[in-house]
């Protein structure tokens, strides 16, 4: 699929970013994410890997657009993991 990012165009395909980024550790996320193979990092980070440029040279929405256009799912925020929670037991509280 052809996106364009930073005004410049590529042949992407969805098998092409998961393998550029297989073996790339996912930095901290602190804002719009990406799940790729069951790992979630920064649309930013995954942008220069895919690009080779500089995080500055294009935007969030842009990386989004394209990795939401390629079938992955895009995160405004990281989604929440499910609490754990031991049945309570009114024993140990003290009831």
């Amino acid at each position: 699929m052809r996106c364009v990012i930073a005004r410049f165009p590529f042949d992407l395909t969805k098998g092409e970013v998961e393998q550029s980024m297989s073996g790339i550790t996912p930095e901290p996320v602190t804002g719009v994410s990406v799940t790729i193979d069951r790992r979630l990092y920064p649309v930013m980070q995954v942008g220069e890997v895919i690009t080779r440029q500089n995080r500055r040279d294009f935007t969030v929405a842009e990386m989004r657009r394209a990795l939401t256009r390629l079938g992955f799912t895009c995160h405004d925020t990281p989604p929440v993991a499910p609490a754990r929670h031991a049945p309570a037991d009114d024993d140990a509280l003290g009831w």
